[in-house]
Parts: C-alpha cells; structure tokens; sequence
C-alpha cells in the first residue's frame, strides 16, 4: 500500500517527467494534450506517485475514474485471475458469464424497478452513441435534444451532442444532424436570476421543442444529472422532474448520461436519484470498473429489444477483463459504502471551499454533490469568467502536489473529484495547498 502522504522530493514536474514529455512530444501527436506532465510510476488510495518519487495527492481520479481507489485490491485479485483465465473471445461469438453478471448487476443499481436490460461497450461515447441508435430504433424518431454546456463525447455524433467548441468540436464539422440544444437551467448564469432558473428554463425547453423539433419528431432529450466538463452545473431544483414529466407526456425518452456521475460520485448510485428520475436510459462509463474501459447502456427491457439481433455489440464491448473488475469495484462500493464516503467528502469540503469563497470575491460559486465539487471563477462583483486565474491556481496545486482539474464552458471552473476511499488528513492537505494558491493568485 502507498503511503497516503504529500511528499515532494523534486520540483514538480521533475527530471525524468521532463525526459518522458520530450519523449512523448517526439512520439505522440501534439493533438493529444497533457494536464500535468507528470509521468506516473504508482497510484493508489488518495496518492500517484510519479517516476521522480513525488508523491502527489489526486483529487482528479482520472477524472472520475478511479472511485475506488486506483490498484484497489479487489479490483487488481479480480483482473489477474480473469486474465489468467482468459483475455478474449468477443461475446458476439462466444459468450461468458462475467458479461451477464455485470448486466445483472446494473439492471438491479440503476433507477426503476422496471424489467432492464443492459448492453456493454468501451468507452462513455460509445455509450451515448448506443443509447441514441436504441432512442431511435424504439420511437421510429430521428431528432435527439441536447443541453447547452453539455459534453457527450469526441466521436461525431457526441461532437454533435456537445455544446463546447474548444477542444472538442473544432475544425471537426459536419457533425450528425437531427440533433437540437435547448437552454440548461443553470442557476448561476440565468439571465432571470437564480430565483426564476427553474421555471425560465423549463418554458425555454419546451417552446423550444414544439417550435424547433416538433414533441412528435423527438426520440430523446439527453441530459446530465450534473454537468461534468460543461463545469459541473447543478440544474436548478425541479428542472429536471419537470422535463421528464414533460418528456413521457410526449412520448419522449430520457437518457441520462452518468458517466460522470455515475457509481456513488455524488453521493448515491446515480445523481439522477437525488431528482426522483427515473430515466428511460442510462448510460455508464469511468467509476464503472476501477480504471479498465468499460462502459454500458441500461434501459426499459422493451426498448432495450426494440433494436434487431446484431444491431448492438463491437468487438472489445464488455471485454471479460473490464467486466471482472467491474464487478468487484461494485462490491467494493456496497461494502465500504462509498455513496456514504461520498457524502462524508462533500461535508469536509464544501465548508472549506464556502469559507475560500467568502474570503476570495473571484469565487462566484460553489456548487456540486458529493464528491463531485467545483468553484467557478469570474471577475469580483460579475459574472465576467476568469479563466485565466483558474489555470494560474491549478497550476500552483500542480506545482505544490495536488491534482486538481478545470472545467466549465467558459474555462473558468475548478472541479474536484477525489477518490472516494481519499483519508480525511490527505483530504485536509490537498486543502490546505488550494487555500495558499488562492492566497497568491486570486
């Protein structure tokens, strides 16, 4: 076990990171961006440590990847006996009971206790992707609705679900069409005042669908319980509710896309929980299975078998490998109650990032569930962005050992999401670095 400390023992980052990014910029294409440009020898618990020694306190988990822990011991005895059992078959051609399980698995977490059924893939993507082919074969609809500050994906028809240009969608056009955006109830940043988001929102969604789609053309209205990359966006109270109610009057189905925050990030199952949704489709990815790839789309059995024999599937989709580790990170949630640990994070941390933000004005909000917690950034006394100042403190976390990462529409959002097995004084120390970078930034 990796001793869960912050020790610098280099700069950061030191000598041989440096060597491997020269490496790395004469290998890799320039396309692929690095965050922190260290190289990582060992992770594990709260820490990475990287090949200088540095040991580095995470609270990225590959974002929000590693839930339970990176190398956690369930998770590593689980991927070593199913790799020494086999590697691959493809379970189009020869199936195994490690697929079935994880089905089961999900089918009886996600929200509902409707009949499910659950198809595997590799990536969050691929998932939506899935999730809008399954909308579409079941309604006999083409048009799909997306949220402004949504991020869906980098494949073409996730592009196009994405509201976020920079990175993501430049110079990458023509994206699929038959995909519509509508307005997110975005509380900070509604023109109507945070008071009236709610109900605003909710006429602009649906004046926007009848004009703009037609209730009738609509297979979908996809959406994030919480918005990940678009800055970690909580709608306003009811907004959510309001769009399914609204959505199954019309025949409409709702896919809620938890790949983020899926698998106890904030502080139950699924975000979706803490609204009373229950979607129509689910889609899941990162926490599902301690760091392999993995990914899944978990509906209503009857939409789920709407789509012909064939029509779902890929070669990698649900690998045995990514499937035994799921299933012991699962069980690793269940027994050390990571939605509680979850909830426990949240209560040490949004004190202290409500006390930076009374002392620092540049923080305009703070917001999030669980373990999945972010301050945005503006100019004091606005809502003007500063993004600026948001990659000038991360790069002070950086520099002093902690891993924090950005986000939002604007890149003006920092976003923190520890790994839920992360120890209360390792918790306090990443703090404590935030606080001191504040201090000299903002």
């Amino acid at each position: 076990m990796i001793e869960q400390k912050r020790a610098l023992v280099t700069e950061v980052p030191g000598p041989r990171s440096r060597e491997l990014h020269a490496r790395k910029t004469a290998a890799v294409s320039a396309a692929v961006g690095t965050t922190l440009p260290v190289y990582v020898e060992r992770a594990g618990g709260g820490v990475v440590v990287d090949v200088d020694g540095n040991h580095l306190i995470d609270l990225g988990s590959g974002i929000a990847v590693t839930s339970v822990g990176n190398a956690n011991p369930r998770v590593v005895e689980a991927v070593q006996r199913q790799v020494a059992d086999f590697t691959h078959t493809c379970v189009m051609i020869t199936p195994y009971e490690e697929y079935v399980a994880v089905a089961e698995a999900l089918n009886e977490l996600t929200p509902g206790d409707h009949e499910k059924r659950s198809a595997l893939f590799n990536s969050g993507a691929e998932a939506v992707e899935n999730a809008v082919k399954i909308a579409r074969a079941a309604t006999g609809r083409q048009a799909i609705v997306a949220f402004d500050h949504a991020y869906h994906g980098r494949t073409n028809l996730t592009m196009a679900l994405t509201a976020k240009n920079m990175p993501y969608k430049h110079h990458f056009g023509p994206f699929a069409g038959e995909v519509y955006r509508v307005p997110m109830a975005y509380p900070f940043r509604w023109p109507g005042g945070a008071e009236h988001c709610a109900d605003e929102a909710f006429a602009a969604f649906t004046e926007l669908v009848h004009t703009q789609v037609g209730e009738e053309n609509a297979a979908a209205v996809i959406v994030e319980p919480i918005q990940g990359e678009g800055g970690f966006v909580v709608p306003a109270p009811g907004f959510l509710a309001r769009v399914a109610e609204w959505c199954a009057g019309h025949g409409i189905l709702v896919i809620a896309d938890e790949i983020q925050t899926g698998f106890c990030r904030t502080g139950d199952w699924f975000a979706c929980e803490a609204e009373g949704i229950v979607p129509d489709l689910i889609t899941t990815a990162k926490g599902i299975a301690g760091g392999l790839p993995l990914a899944a789309v978990t509906g209503r059995a009857e939409l789920m078998d709407a789509v012909h024999t064939g029509g779902l599937g890929g070669t990698y989709g649900g690998n045995p490998i990514a499937c035994a580790a799921a299933l012991a990170a699962i069980e690793t949630m269940r027994i050390d109650d990571l939605c509680g640990a979850a909830r426990h994070i949240e209560s040490v941390m949004r004190p202290r990032l409500a006390a930076l933000a009374q002392r620092h004005p540049v923080i305009g909000d703070v917001r999030g569930r669980g373990a999945m917690l972010a301050v945005e950034l503006v100019e004091p006394g606005t809502r003007e962005p500063d993004p600026a100042r948001t990659a000038a403190i991360a790069a002070a976390c950086h520099r002093e050992g902690v891993i924090v990462l950005t986000a939002g529409t604007f890149g003006n959002v920092l976003r923190f999401l520890p790994p839920l097995v992360i120890g209360d004084d390792l918790l306090g120390e990443a703090l404590d670095v935030l606080d001191a970078a504040f201090a000299a930034n903002a």
